[in-house]
């Protein structure tokens, strides 16, 4: 199957991260195991959701490692001119949720690994593709674990989200986190004998406003990024019930996208203390007062050497001459600082269309994307 046909299909499922990707990741498999593969399917705990792991070539060395996401984001609140999980092409561009973000790779590392199961190749291809990317790189964890018990690991890897096929060597790193601020509720007539959750989390974020302050004036930074220092960013506040009632509990929800260079563990502990300075005085009349911050989830950020194998190795395959850091996060992190496998990120299409209304990916861009995988594939033949 060519690359366009792949896209097709692939975007007639709805994969949005909060529904399963099984009925997409069978249809994968069954068109591997056509062409004489021997694809793995890891399963979450409920079989609706897989991974989806396969080996082109020797299976007793280490090789080039593919990664792609299948989930999409949702498509709620946005105004398409176009079915969203239906092809549609015009104008040069095709038109779906997920073509650029990242459907598109995938579509094409697909096509490369079918034409790969008719080379000789001398060096394996992997083939990884994952589920719940877009809410933290959850899915891919699984498969990860896998690969650490595996007699060989992949040599490098390319994380193919769309960089318009630009060799990226780095991103930040995040970490979800929840700030939970009790108070004392009552009646809105007394408000001032009770202690309002909401005032508390407006000091909160005054602290997380404070502390972004202070890291922009003196913390570390690396101009390779459009914001060149890490960043603390306050994205869902919530609490109480209704106007004649003093809220006993708020939550703010905010992230820290950190620089490599940069410890966010570090900026947690001054804001557990801006917490703290922030209850301390209220509680001889509240003793319950508290603001405690919950830690929801995370995934490390990406640093390649500039020097790597793996850079001068992919920047050989799409004539690149420079790199660059890209803001988003991706599961490249994980294979580079769990695994040890040298990573970087290149594939198809502009992040600007991704998480958008009308999502496309332009047919250049695809054709640039096979390209690179023809010559991949021809290297891999010749044992890199």
């Amino acid at each position: 199957m060519q690359t366009t046909e792949i896209l097709e299909r692939l975007i007639a499922f709805d994969t949005v991260s909060s529904r399963p990707n099984r009925a997409l990741m069978d249809w994968v498999a069954d068109l591997l195991r056509q062409a004489g593969l021997t694809p793995q399917l890891i399963a979450d705990a409920t079989g609706a959701k897989a991974n989806l792991y396969v080996t082109v070539g020797p299976q007793d060395r280490s090789g080039v490692l593919l990664s792609g996401h299948t989930d999409v984001v949702p498509i709620d609140g946005q105004a398409w001119t176009v079915p969203p999980f239906a092809l549609t092409r015009q104008g040069g561009r095709l038109y779906g949720r997920g073509t650029t973000d990242m459907k598109g790779f995938c579509a094409s590392a697909l096509a490369a690994v079918l034409a790969a199961s008719q080379r000789p190749l001398r060096t394996p291809l992997h083939l990884a593709l994952s589920y719940d990317e877009e809410v933290g790189c959850q899915g891919v964890r699984s498969l990860i674990d896998m690969l650490e018990l595996a007699p060989f690991r992949p040599a490098m890897c390319i994380v193919g989200e769309p960089t318009s096929m630009a060799v990226a060597t780095g991103h930040k790193g995040k970490v979800a986190l929840r700030a939970i601020c009790t108070g004392r509720e009552g009646h809105s007539a007394l408000a001032p004998l009770s202690l309002n959750a909401l005032h508390l989390a407006a000091d909160f974020l005054n602290a997380l406003r404070a502390t972004q302050a202070r890291i922009v004036e003196g913390g570390p930074k690396d101009w390779d990024y459009d914001v060149p220092y890490t960043t603390v960013h306050a994205g869902k506040m919530s609490g109480g019930v209704q106007v004649n009632i003093v809220p006993n509990h708020a939550t703010i929800d905010f992230e820290i996208r950190s620089l490599a260079q940069d410890d966010p563990g570090s900026v947690i502990d001054l804001l557990r203390q801006a917490a703290a300075d922030i209850v301390a005085p209220l509680r001889a009349d509240f003793p319950e007062a508290d603001i405690q911050i919950e830690r929801l989830w995370d995934y490390p950020g990406l640093g390649t050497p500039g020097s790597a194998n793996v850079v001068n190795f992919v920047k050989a395959l799409t004539g690149a001459n420079g790199t660059i850091k890209v803001a988003y996060g991706t599961e490249g992190g994980l294979f580079s600082q769990r695994l040890g496998i040298p990573t970087v990120i290149c594939g198809p299409g502009s992040m600007a269309q991704g998480h958008k209304p009308d999502e496309f990916i332009t047919e250049d861009q695809l054709a640039r994307c096979d390209s690179m995988l023809t010559r991949l594939i021809e290297r891999l033949e010749a044992g890199l």
